[in-house]
């Protein structure tokens, strides 16, 4: 008789007869023999799938109301009083099929809707979900009651003189002309096009609508007097600014613009919704500093924290105008809030900067977050440089004179600054250029203006008395300045100017030749008639103020042109929130009595919002906050 053969079938080995062999009678003759084995063999697999099915399959009874649990409990109680694997897989096949026979009825009444309908209800699930997560979010900590600073010349500034008053109303003028075209082209984006006339953004505000130029120009409004705009600001602040958005943003221009501004705004107005907002921002920014320097980052995603560095800034550095340019606002947010967290990273940069070599005693522009090293050996006290310098002095005049650190820190800068970048052109005009990698650039961009007025402002308590060389040195900058402006065609400066080939405050490139509504010559011009009260100043601001109003103004605002040595410029369509927030606020001060923000009051920041002095009872209150943290 023929043995069967074993041969594999999909992994599994089955018994297989040979072809022609009489083998049925034995094979019958195997199955009577193992009859009761295969009885029994079904019958386990028919326990195992009963009791697998109890076990495995989902509990509706979440999702299916009271019968569901009824269902599951008889199912239990009945398994386990007695009651056959058999009669317990029924109730559950019949628990299966009502909840399939609902869910088919649920679909079916599904596709019966339109479009609109399931498109309704979707919307109607989101509202719920995000009132849901607003339910649940915490209330922020109400802010701690701290002594208001001493707030003096809001109101003030009326001129004697009816020909300067008149300018002053001019400048207004302009203002409203610039807040009502964005009010009405522009409101709630950043900046505006004006000629396009509608809303504009730039990269340093990420992919986010914040209302830039609402925040930035606040405190402007205020002191101008125009107090229904100042009012409508206040309420899209309230209604609309939310800093919880995926935007990746520039962390020097968001706190300058918008910590700065609403700092200011709470300081004029006393409205408490600026604080408030100003704190919100400052918690966003911090994640910036989880560097491994505690050298921020000079971008960061507002809602995840994430930061990182500029593609084009040496080897991935930091800016040091950027991470130097955030002390006045954080020391105002600690004495806010009573944190002492901004206090505490803004003073471990300065101390990270003390330790470093500095070539020449000069700041490299470039310092790398990752290694603490420097970057490119590039130094300017224009862009890239500029304010780090500037907060250095303010820090000192912020705290009543009392962080003798800063002022010791700035006065070394300066000095080194003198002896390599400030030199005289052939034809008699002070100029500050940069140094380059061991050589001297003879090129000034206008940013660098401002300095003019940063050395006016710091002139008194110079040491070795200096006063008066630093105050002289503000007033040849101003003068190189305004050389810059006379020598074109609209009487307005070019982005950067130089000293060689016979050339002298003329820009050569194309690409330099354009002039954006930028405030730093203004700004100087301010600085040095508050301290000098030469009418030339005076004479020097109304001519750029015509000049703006004749080649900028537009009927949609004003924009910046591309030439200023073209009689027929072009424009370039934007804008700036700087535009009303510095410039036309320097022009308004340029024109208005000292008893408007006295300077032995309140200090600006880079963005032109002031930020009042901590006097000793202020700081009295601020050092015991640190002292208790600590």
């Amino acid at each position: 008789m023929t043995t069967p053969a074993l041969l594999p079938l999909s992994g599994r080995r089955i018994p297989t007869l040979s072809p022609g062999a009489a083998s049925f009678p034995h094979h019958r003759a195997t199955l009577r023999l193992s009859e009761k084995f295969i009885l029994l063999l079904i019958l386990s697999a028919f326990i195992t799938l009963c009791f697998g099915a109890f076990f495995f399959l989902p509990d509706n009874s979440k999702h299916n109301g009271v019968r569901a649990n009824s269902v599951s409990n008889v199912t239990r109680t009945e398994t386990w009083s007695g009651c056959s694997p058999c009669s317990a897989w029924v109730i559950l096949r019949d628990k299966i099929r009502v909840d399939h026979e609902r869910a088919l009825q649920e679909a079916k009444e599904k596709l019966r809707k339109s479009r609109d309908e399931l498109r309704a209800e979707i919307q109607t699930e989101k509202s719920k979900v995000v009132e849901d997560l607003k339910k649940k979010k915490e209330v922020p900590k109400p802010l701690p009651p701290v002594p208001m600073p001493k707030v003096v010349g809001v109101n003030d500034g009326d001129p004697v003189e009816p020909d300067v008053k008149e300018k002053r109303d001019k400048i207004r003028e302009m203002m409203k002309h610039a807040w009502d075209s964005y009010r009405q082209y522009g409101w709630g984006h950043n900046e505006l096009k004006p000629l396009a006339k509608k809303g504009h953004s730039t990269n340093i505000f990420g992919n986010s609508q914040m209302g830039a130029t609402i925040v930035d120009a606040l405190d402007s409004l205020y002191m101008m007097g125009l107090h229904d705009e100042f009012k409508d600001g206040q309420e899209w602040i309230e209604q609309n600014l939310d800093f919880s958005v995926n935007a990746e943003v520039s962390v020097f221009e968001v706190n300058i613009r918008f910590t700065g501004g609403l700092l200011a705004a709470y300081y004029l107005s006393g409205q408490e919704v600026f604080k408030v907002k100003a704190v919100q921002l400052a918690e966003k920014l911090l994640p910036a500093f989880n560097t491994p320097t505690g050298i921020p980052w000079a971008m960061v995603n507002l809602k995840s924290g994430v930061g990182r560095n500029w593609g084009w800034a040496s080897a991935g550095s930091s800016i040091l105008a950027e991470f130097g340019t955030l002390h006045m606002e954080f020391v105002h947010l600690t004495y806010l809030t009573g944190n002492p967290a901004y206090y505490q990273k803004v003073m471990h940069i300065r101390k990270l900067l003390a330790k470093m070599d500095r070539p020449n005693g000069l700041y490299p522009n470039y310092l790398n977050p990752r290694t603490g090293r420097w970057g490119q050996h590039h130094t300017s006290v224009g862009g890239l440089g500029d304010s780090f310098y500037e907060y250095l002095l303010k820090a000192w005049l912020m705290s009543d004179k009392t962080d003798t650190e800063a002022r010791k820190t700035y006065d070394d800068a300066i000095e080194a600054i003198e002896r390599h970048l400030i030199r005289k052109s052939n034809g008699g005009l002070t100029f500050i250029g940069e140094w380059k990698n061991g050589h001297l650039e003879r090129k000034m961009g206008h940013l660098t203006c401002f300095a003019g007025g940063m050395f006016a402002l710091g002139a008194d308590g110079s040491p070795d008395d200096k006063a008066g060389h630093y105050l002289q040195l503000g007033a040849e900058i101003a003068h190189t300045c305004h050389e810059s402006y006379d020598r074109t065609v609209l009487k307005l400066g070019p982005e950067a100017f130089k000293f060689d080939s016979g050339l002298e405050a003329v820009a050569v490139r194309q690409n330099e030749k354009y002039y954006i509504l930028r405030p730093e010559v203004i700004e100087t011009y301010w600085y040095m008639w508050r301290f000098t009260h030469d009418p030339k100043y005076r004479q020097w601001g109304w001519e750029a103020a015509q000049a703006i109003d004749k080649y900028c103004r537009v009927s949609g605002g004003f924009s910046g042109v591309k030439d200023v040595y073209s009689s027929n410029p072009t424009y370039d369509d934007v804008q700036q929130s700087f535009f009303l927030a510095e410039t036309l606020k320097y022009l308004y001060l340029l024109f208005s009595s000292d008893d408007l923000m006295p300077l032995e009051s309140w200090v600006f920041n880079t963005e032109a919002h002031p930020l009042p002095v901590l006097h000793s009872s202020c700081l009295v209150n601020f050092c015991s906050c640190l002292s208790i943290n600590h």
